[in-house]
């Protein structure tokens, strides 16, 4: 019995010492952007096509514009979005550009605590230093909003936050964006686009049992999505085969009206509504001639 419960104290020892250790393993890089001068104008383009309004404000509840509190459940819990107005106890108003530049390059908050992947900050890895420069310019334009966001409700083991260091080891690869040089502008506008603030790959990749995307199958669609529906596959092929053209696919981006007549519904009529009717034609153009020709 003492040789077990010595074992037992020995192993729990250990568990300690681990979860001490991974609670103290920092994360991040060093950042400089004290010298970069924002663009709000640009900045609230940017937010727009990163899906902040449309995922930190919750319109059904009567939320304020940026106030967070947006539900999203999920298998692993439910997510509410935080406050990102100028408020200095609820929101960013007490953040330096260099915290709010860690946090959406590299999802990391100014504690140095990791963030969820519910924020994709692994798509907004493909921001430029300028483009944080303009969407903190941006930022600072939205009055502050006294109210405190919900706290995540996770299931356990997903609740200890430092437990998102060893995912981050296994899943995240976070690259910055590189145009192709044997592609039009065009192609390579709606590639930043698609796989940096417009973060497609969020809702039409599958994910595997700990909720990372499939790189292998990217843009193939995906079941489970927080609304309980499914996306469909926005690869060249599957596009192509239903019938998409770039000028349908651009008009749909803007108005939510499919070639058929029909209307998008659910998330992506919300990303429609509150996201890609508010970019330039270009850029609709661009979104969608990279998705039609990015296999070829």
């Amino acid at each position: 019995m003492r040789i077990w419960l010595v074992g037992a104290f020995f192993a729990l020892a250990m568990a300690g010492a681990g979860f001490a250790g991974l609670y103290l393993w920092p994360i991040g890089k060093p950042v400089e952007l004290a010298a970069a001068k924002g663009d709000p104008q640009r900045g609230a383009y940017l937010a727009r096509m990163s899906g902040c309004i449309a995922c930190h404000t919750d319109f059904e509840g009567g939320g304020k514009p940026l106030a967070g509190g947006l539900k999203l459940p999920t298998d692993f819990g439910t997510f509410y979005s935080p406050n990102l107005t100028t408020d200095k106890e609820n929101g960013i108003g007490a953040w330096t550009m260099e915290d709010f530049a860690k946090a959406v390059r590299q999802g990391v908050s100014p504690d140095g605590d990791p963030y969820y992947p519910s924020f994709p900050y692994p798509f907004y890895a493909k921001f430029s230093d300028q483009d944080v420069a303009d969407l903190w310019a941006a930022f600072q334009t939205v009055p502050p909003v006294a109210e405190t966001s919900k706290a995540h409700e996770m299931v356990p083991p997903f609740n200890i936050r430092s437990g998102l260091k060893v995912w981050r080891g296994a899943f995240l690869d976070p690259k910055p964006f590189r145009p192709e040089p044997d592609r039009s502008e065009a192609w390579n506008r709606g590639k930043y686009i698609v796989e940096g603030p417009a973060h497609c790959g969020a809702c039409h990749t599958p994910r595997n049992l700990l909720g990372a995307r499939q790189a292998d199958l990217f843009l193939e669609g995906a079941d489970k999505l927080p609304d309980g529906g499914k996306s469909p596959p926005i690869t060249s092929a599957a596009l192509k085969e239903d019938g998409w053209t770039i000028s349908s696919l651009s008009y749909a981006l803007q108005t939510g009206v499919m070639p058929d007549g029909d209307v998008f519904g659910g998330s992506m009529g919300e990303v429609v509504r509150d996201g890609t009717a508010f970019l330039s034609e270009e850029d609709r153009k661009a979104i969608a001639t990279y998705l039609l020709e990015r296999d070829e």
